[in-house]
């Protein structure tokens, strides 16, 4: 797989929650962090993601944000 966006995040699923248009989808990485992303449910079907499978989660954003009171 290559791609441009350098933020890659080897993991495993661990929860799909779905909807009835799109999922969401918790990964487990080395850290032992969940990352979640929300997918439609013809991305879950086409990349046949289920729990235990290994998946990336990828990170590609021009900015984030982060906030405290």
């Amino acid at each position: 797989m290559k791609i441009s966006a350098r933020n890659q995040l080897k993991g495993t699923v661990v929860s799909i929650q779905e909807g009835a248009v799109n999922a969401i989808v918790g990964i487990k990485i080395a850290s032992g962090d969940i990352v979640t992303a929300t997918v439609s449910m013809s991305s879950v079907k086409e990349l046949g993601l289920e729990v235990g499978k290994e998946a990336y989660a990828i990170i590609k954003a021009t900015s984030v944000m982060v906030g405290v009171e």
